[in-house]
């Protein structure tokens, strides 16, 4: 009895109500692996990505179960995000059926960590302060200079010092879906505004925050850490 045959029969069925086919598939569960996030907000792709996943979110939402996943569907901001076996979740209980699962393993910069960490507590300031920083789709809008002063003022750290590192920096944070700017986004245009966006706070959750609101120290991360993992268990 072949259980591969049977299951993909099974997910091919579950297709064929929603009228998609298993290629489609293929392609949402391959991004979510590769990037643990889909947002509807980013390109045209990644929009097609999202409605059809929320299409099939029950179907998805068991398969990824099956292997120890946990997909999260942020209504709301329209995201899903996808956290590997034994992940700590902001605001959801700790999966202590699962552990961590070495061979998902990226590396995230002090840097990353500490941008990270100053983005959620400029973003939670948004939401508090309202006006013009808070746009319709939940995005809080700042500058790089608020950025800067903050992971200063609230972290005791500095962004890096090169304009290459500042600027990759910036593309990985982006790559993460935490922000979003412009092509003609500069570093050193003062007027340059970043969004950060709602998915921040499926990786820096309340404990972070409280630690920096409250002027406790931030521990160095790791050199690795679980991919797709929140950023709050390295502070711990």
């Amino acid at each position: 009895f072949n259980y591969s045959t049977m299951l993909t029969a099974l997910i091919a069925d579950q297709l064929k109500l929603h009228n998609l086919k298993p290629e489609r598939f293929q392609d949402i569960v391959a991004r979510l692996f590769a990037y643990g996030i889909v947002v509807r907000a980013e390109d045209g792709v990644e929009q097609r990505a999202y409605d059809d996943a929320r299409r099939i979110e029950d179907l998805l939402t068991e398969y990824f179960a099956a292997g120890g996943f946990r997909l999260l569907h942020d209504r709301k901001a329209e995201f899903f995000r996808l956290y590997p076996p034994g992940a700590q979740i902001p605001g959801v209980p700790d999966d202590e059926a699962s552990e961590p699962t070495p061979s998902l393993r990226a590396k995230l910069s002090a840097d990353f960590v500490g941008a990270a960490l100053a983005l959620r507590f400029l973003y939670q300031q948004g939401l508090t302060s309202g006006g013009a920083r808070l746009a319709d789709t939940g995005d809080v809008l700042i500058s790089f200079e608020d950025l800067a002063s903050t992971m200063l003022s609230q972290l005791k750290r500095s962004l890096p010092d090169g304009m290459v590192e500042r600027r990759l920096l910036l593309a990985e944070l982006k790559r993460h879906r935490i922000i979003t700017f412009n092509a003609s986004f500069s570093p050193t245009d003062e007027e340059a505004i970043i969004a950060i966006r709602p998915t921040i706070l499926t990786i820096v959750g309340e404990e972070a925050l409280a630690a920096i609101l409250d002027g406790d120290a931030i521990d160095e991360p790791a050199d690795d850490v679980d991919a797709g993992e929140s950023v709050e268990a390295l502070t711990h």
